[in-house]
């Protein structure tokens, strides 16, 4: 019984917010480069929209965000979106996810799976979902970037990403196979030579790291992770130098738990794009940042897509060694 009443609880608050006025963006402080003589890549990075056809508060989030992208003043790059694209995987999820954030004007668009993209689901069907979902995605931007797998490389004006994703069907973890670990391996091995910054994205972040367990609410050290290959997704990337891990799913906001060095890996864990955050000093929706990257420095710049104001209080400075 208590069940039901929290569902039409939920239904009656989405109804409510269905009718209630979409606010655009702010114009009067726009996306813009810092320093556009010098800038060599820029993208936004965001995670966890979680678009249902049920849970219609966060498409006002997601919508402003994608104005505020739309109106930028400089060219971006690339979306990244680090996984929990959908609520429950669903083509007509992705569907909405399409029509909401599908004329942003960004030039790519890097996503990498979530557990709430796979829970719950067959897994080749995912994967054919998923791909087909990212490609339509790039080739409506006019990007040639292709995929074919939940893991995959793409090199953006010289730099490159590397994208993970669970080699089966998981409820809230990843599960990486021996063979995609020594493909990062591989990966970062030849990209780490140019001795440019390589960043990596995956939904979920390591063991005792951003606050974790506490961030999740749970008493279990693996709850929030990305599951027992943890310690060896660890091992693989401290190898390397500049490398920048790249997560979302525990919906922080800005603060304290937004960045950690963790032996040679620079982690960065977004917060939710359109769900509630918490435990951070700025749990605002619609938050992410906008990223610039330079010879010598990546700058994760904080900004609320959901006003369009940078945020910089909370901004990111990463150097290159």
């Amino acid at each position: 019984m208590k069940l039901i009443l929290k569902k039409l609880f939920a239904f009656c608050l989405s109804v409510m917010y269905y009718f209630t006025p979409f606010v655009a963006p702010a114009t009067d402080d726009p996306i813009t480069v810092t320093d556009p003589d010098n800038v060599k890549l820029t993208f936004a990075a965001v995670a966890d929209p979680q678009i249902s056809n049920y849970m219609l508060k966060r498409d006002r989030y997601f919508r402003a965000m994608g104005e505020d992208i739309g109106n930028a003043q400089c060219d971006i790059d690339a979306l990244l979106m680090a996984g929990d694209i959908a609520e429950n995987g669903l083509q007509c999820e992705y569907d909405r996810v399409n029509e909401i954030i599908g004329a942003t004007g960004v030039k790519n668009y890097i996503l990498s799976v979530g557990n709430h993209d796979v829970r719950l689901r067959l897994y080749k069907n995912t994967v054919k979902r998923f791909t087909e979902y990212m490609n339509s995605l790039n080739e409506k931007a006019g990007s040639d970037l292709r995929i074919d797998s939940l893991h995959y490389t793409c090199n953006i004006n010289g730099y490159n990403f590397i994208v993970l994703g669970t080699d089966r069907t998981e409820f809230e973890e990843s599960y990486l196979s021996d063979e995609q670990l020594a493909w990062l391996d591989s990966s970062l091995k030849e990209f780490t030579a140019e001795g440019k910054p390589v960043f990596v994205m995956i939904h979920q972040t390591f063991k005792d790291t951003h606050g974790l367990p506490d961030t999740w609410n749970s008493p279990f050290d693996a709850a929030g992770t990305v599951g027992k290959q943890s310690e060896a997704l660890y091992n693989i990337m401290n190898k390397y130098q500049n490398v920048i891990m790249i997560t979302g799913h525990l919906h922080t906001g800005f603060g304290q738990f937004s960045y950690e060095k963790l032996g040679n890996i620079h982690s960065v864990n977004l917060p939710s794009a359109t769900v509630d955050n918490k435990d951070g000093d700025y749990n605002e929706n619609g938050i992410g940042y906008f990223v610039e990257v330079y010879e010598s420095k990546v700058v994760f710049r904080a900004r609320n897509f959901n006003k369009g104001e940078f945020v910089s209080d909370y901004d990111i400075t990463i150097d290159i060694v």
